[in-house]
């Protein structure tokens, strides 16, 4: 059996790293051909002496440079040069990119451009640029297959898409859930931190405890399923076992379940159209599930939610100055520097400034992206 040919994107963060068990217990299927990190240097050193790539990316020349002096029988490379370098590498026959942040939308673009199928874990790259993201993929016939466990949950229930009335996201609803607004206004890093079902990246736990990652994920399904605003619930969900659902025109619905696991959606993209026994999880158990509630998420609590639909539905560079606003945002929090609030208005008020461009080119995104972030800054060192 032919072994399928893979780079990861992210190979030290969560979804990284999970990849990476998910192959190994698969090692006659798949074959790594690169990893590409930040500048974890402890962590990358431990994936190469476990994986054998034939590249390794970092983030630092420095780190490289380090990296070149041990291993002088690897192909060592950094930065977004490294990165766009790996991507269009046709040796790939899917890169899995799962960097945090506007980084992935570059070395995206430069693969499916090299005809290599994206198993896409970065958010991002859709919430910035959607629309040419996948009218490109389009043209050239390359496969964008999602790790959300969302978004693999709706592939994974929808048989024909021209039969789907309605798609269904659901919400853990994060830690914050059963708190006040005062509780939000006063919550720490820490307690922030805290998801009460899924071991995540801090700024994406953070966008969970805001249900700004709801938002960015009803705007990511908008652009994988052509499907309009209008027709994308959001339910909260707090045991986290229905991980969504889709409607038909005849009124049925299909969802998808299963225990929280990143492995599951994440080898599913790997071996599509496959099912592989690889790296089991538990068997569903519906008595052990014992019960499943759905509740309607509360705007005046996660107000954030409802700008991410608006930013979504005015298109152009909405979607790019919500998401910039919020990952900048989200650092300054993370850094101590405002309240978990606070990334709610400051987001709303880069959006309520912000000057629509309807149809940008990537150069326009990437600027529109710079400016915004710029301004946050600029208004949280005031």
């Amino acid at each position: 059996m032919k072994k399928k040919k893979i780079s990861i994107l992210g190979s030290t963060g969560s979804i990284g790293t999970q990849a990476i068990e998910v192959i190994s217990k698969m090692p006659d299927v798949f074959e790594v051909v690169s990893l590409c990190a930040g500048d974890n240097i402890e962590k990358i050193r431990e994936q190469i002496r476990y994986i054998r790539p034939k590249n390794v990316c970092v983030k630092s020349q420095a780190n490289a440079q380090i990296l070149k002096q041990e291993y002088n029988d690897l192909n060592i490379l950094y930065g977004d040069s490294g990165l766009e370098e790996i991507c269009t590498d046709k040796e790939n026959e899917m890169i899995l990119v799962s960097v945090s942040g506007k980084v992935g939308l570059k070395p995206t673009l430069r693969a499916i451009e090299s005809g290599i199928d994206i198993a896409l874990a970065n958010k991002e790259t859709l919430v910035m640029a959607g629309d040419i993201v996948m009218r490109r993929a389009g043209e050239k016939n390359v496969k964008i297959l999602p790790v959300d466990s969302e978004h693999s949950a709706i592939h994974q229930c929808i048989k024909n898409a021209e039969d789907v009335q309605r798609l269904i996201i659901t919400a853990s609803g994060g830690p914050f859930r059963n708190k006040t607004i005062d509780d939000i206004k006063k919550a720490t890093v820490e307690e922030t931190l805290h998801h009460p079902k899924w071991n995540m990246g801090k700024k994406i736990t953070i966008d969970s405890a805001t249900l700004m990652n709801k938002g960015l994920e009803v705007i990511e399904a908008h652009h994988l399923f052509n499907m309009d605003y209008e027709n994308i619930k959001v339910v909260v969900h707090p045991q986290s076992i229905v991980h969504s659902a889709v409607e038909y025109y005849d009124g049925s619905v299909i969802a998808q379940l299963g225990f929280p696991s990143m492995h599951i959606p994440i080898q599913y993209a790997l071996s599509y159209p496959k099912r592989l026994k690889g790296i089991k999880t538990d068997s569903f158990d519906f008595v052990k599930a014992a019960r499943l509630d759905f509740e309607e998420p509360d705007l005046e609590k996660f107000p954030c939610l409802k700008l991410a639909y608006e930013a979504g539905k005015a298109g152009g560079t909405y979607t790019v100055c919500l998401n910039a606003a919020n990952e900048e945002a989200v650092f300054a929090f993370l850094n101590g520097q405002i309240s978990l609030w606070r990334i709610y208005e400051i987001t709303k008020e880069m959006l309520e400034n912000h000057k629509n461009i309807s149809s940008p080119d990537i150069e326009t995104i990437i600027e529109q992206d710079k400016i915004t972030r710029e301004k946050v800054r600029k208004l949280i060192n005031l």
